[in-house]
Parts: C-alpha cells; sequence; structure tokens
C-alpha cells in the first residue's frame, strides 16, 4: 500500500481515520479490560467500571473544549440526522418560527425535518452558487422572536466552512458542528447547543455529542417520546438506556489522544499545516485543479477540487487509488475529488497526496 505498512491513505469522508495509536491501545484492551476479565462491549453500562470511562470521556471533552457548567455535555444515538428532527420536537412551538442558513446538503435537510413540526425559513443561503461559499455574518436575517437559528458549521459535501459565526443575541444559536467539532478552539458560549455526530473528529460511527445549554432543557417540549426529550438524557447522564458503550470508549481514547498530541491548539496548527499541503497542490497548478469552494470559505476538514477535464479526472481517481489513497471520489452531487483531513489523517498521508498530485500534473500536461 504505502510507507504505512497496510495502513491506506484514509480520506474517507466519515466514518473517518481513527489515531493508529488509539485502535492499538483499543486492541489490547479489547479481551480484557483492566483487569475485568471482559472487553469494554461486555461490561454493563451500570458497572463503576464502565461509569468511569464514561465520566471521563464526558470530562476530557469538556476540558478540551473549555466546556463550562452552563452546559451538559450528552452522548445519544442516531447521528445527526436525528438531531435534524430532535431539535425542532424540543424547541420549535407553535407560536415561533427557526431561522435556517442554508450552506449545504445537510442544512437542507435539517431544514426539511424541521418543516415538520412548525414553522421554518431561510435566513441566509449560497445555494445559487452551488453552495460555493459562506454566507457573510451581514446577509443573515432573522427575527427577535425566533424559537433559535440554526446552521451547519461546516459543509463536507461542498468543502465550506465557517470563520466566524453569527452573534444572535438573545436567540439560540444551534449548530451541527459533525464534521468539524473538535478541529479548532470554538467559543462553545455562543451557542444554545452543538451537536455532532462522532465520526469524524471524536470516534467511530454510533455515537452522537450533544452540548447544550442547561437554560434549553427548561424550555424543551415534554410532550414527546421520551428518547427524543434533552432533558431525560440530561438528568440521566445520558445513561437513560444502553447508550453505545464500545464507541464512547473509544471516543474518550481518542480525546486522550489529543491531549497527549499537544491538545487542540497543536492540532489546530496541524489541520492547517495539512489543509495548507493539499490546497497549494491545487493553487499552484495554473488551473489544471481548481476548488469548489471560495478560498475565504475553504474548509479545513474537506478539500473539494476537480481536474481540468474529465476524463483526467478519471484517471487521477484511479491512479491514486493504485496508490492506496482511499476516499477521494468527491460526493455525487458535486462530482469531482474531495480530501477529508480530519483530525486523524496523519500529516505524512496530506504530504503524500500532495506529492501525487503534482507529479500526476507534471505527468499529464
Amino acid at each position: 500500500m504505502n510507507h504505512q505498512g497496510t495502513r491506506a491513505y484514509n480520506f474517507n469522508a466519515g466514518p473517518s481515520a481513527l489515531p493508529l495509536t488509539v485502535l492499538e491501545k483499543a486492541q489490547q484492551e479489547l479481551i480484557d479490560f483492566r483487569g475485568s476479565g471482559m472487553s469494554v462491549m461486555e461490561l454493563s453500562h451500570r458497572s463503576a467500571t464502565y461509569e468511569e470511562v464514561h465520566n471521563q470521556a464526558i470530562a476530557n471533552l469538556r476540558k478540551l473544549m473549555s466546556i463550562s457548567d452552563e452546559y451538559e455535555v450528552l452522548f445519544v444515538q442516531g447521528g445527526g440526522s436525528t438531531q435534524f428532527a430532535m431539535v425542532p420536537m424540543n424547541f420549535l412551538t407553535p407560536e415561533k418560527k427557526a431561522a435556517y442558513i442554508m450552506t449545504g446538503a445537510w442544512s437542507e435537510k435539517a431544514f426539511s425535518e424541521a418543516k415538520l413540526f412548525g414553522q421554518v425559513y431561510q435566513a441566509a443561503s449560497s445555494k445559487d452558487s452551488n453552495y460555493r461559499y459562506i454566507p457573510s455574518l451581514d446577509e443573515v436575517k432573522f427575527e427577535a422572536s425566533d424559537a433559535y437559528v440554526h446552521l451547519t458549521s461546516n459543509n463536507t459535501i461542498f468543502g465550506t466552512q465557517w470563520r466566524e459565526f453569527p452573534n444572535t443575541g438573545d436567540v439560540p444559536l444551534i449548530a451541527d458542528m459533525s464534521s468539524d467539532i473538535l478541529s479548532k478552539p470554538i467559543a462553545v458560549n455562543k451557542f444554545a447547543l452543538i451537536y455532532a455526530g462522532a465520526q469524524k473528529n471524536l470516534g467511530p460511527s454510533g455515537v452522537t455529542v450533544v452540548i447544550i445549554r442547561k437554560d434549553m432543557l427548561e424550555l424543551a417540549n415534554k410532550n414527546i417520546p421520551t428518547m427524543l426529550q434533552y432533558g431525560i438524557h440530561a438528568k440521566n447522564n445520558s445513561l437513560y438506556n444502553t447508550p453505545p458503550t464500545f464507541g464512547i470508549y473509544l471516543l474518550g481514547e481518542v480525546l486522550n489522544w489529543v491531549e497527549e498530541t499537544g491538545g487542540l491548539d497543536a492540532l489546530t496548527k496541524r489541520n492547517e499545516e495539512k489543509a495548507k499541503l493539499i490546497y497549494d497542490a491545487i493553487d499552484q497548478s495554473n488551473g489544471f485543479y481548481y476548488g469548489h469552494a471560495d478560498v475565504n470559505s475553504r474548509s479545513l476538514m474537506n478539500l473539494t477540487f476537480r481536474v481540468k477535464d474529465e476524463e483526467l479526472e478519471k484517471k487521477f481517481l484511479a491512479e491514486a487509488k493504485k496508490e492506496g489513497f482511499v476516499g477521494l471520489n468527491g460526493h455525487r452531487s458535486v462530482g469531482g475529488c474531495r480530501a477529508s483531513a480530519y483530525n486523524a489523517v496523519p500529516y505524512e498521508a496530506c504530504k503524500a497526496l500532495s506529492q501525487f498530485m503534482v507529479s500526476f500534473q507534471q505527468a499529464n500536461s
């Protein structure tokens, strides 16, 4: 495959790369976890051994993201897609509207789910350009009486990312951060609720993290199914039913890895360096490669680009695959190529891709 032995250069959009050291540790502990004679997957979620894993993962996330005591940190199931419905079920009341900022396919899905529960409208949209940019803050229009404003912080399919977030004053700001949570520092206290599927930056698929301000729990609708009430998960420390225990264990280990490799600041710097390698290959190619996203809206997580003609693009993807690069095909709605350089994708993989892009251009110009 490549110098990593059997490890692929994994640029999948999600589920995505996990740190090798985390996988190795999980492998060592798989059969006998901390002398229990059981795998972490076999432990009762009510046992003290598992509870320590659970609480430590929450504490680690609080520390790394500087989450204050005003917020609850929850682990739920159902991915970001269940959150699309859970948010309006809990907070969209008949007398209010919710504002959605449209920046891609996931915003569209969140918007269409919310329509099932009440009045929603678009506060801003970049659809007219096939989502090449993030709307400017002054383009975002919402009402002071709105139930909430919803945005998607990073758009995996189109390769765009918010640089700074709107200030919504007393209107709760809710964000789907599935694809860039923990990739850089963010001011959690700007948000009433943040949700994120774990399978890109935090761990394996199956766990969804919710960070919710405690005052939102007071406002939430209680006349909805028990499992869809944030308050139930908060009251039960995310142990109301059996949580995805193995996923939470791995998430905790990924957070330990972030800490051990220098914390969030070091991670941010690595992510910037990784993305620069690939964007430089695009920008210095004299149009052989060109990006989908406008330069000032570019994502550090999902780098979307095209090759100047379609036959060459097919050849590029086929040759990249032979060289051990996995997951470089763009999403079917945009086409082209996409390199997802999430936290656990090593610098070496991005460097190898950048070098491959340069040599492919030289061979085909």
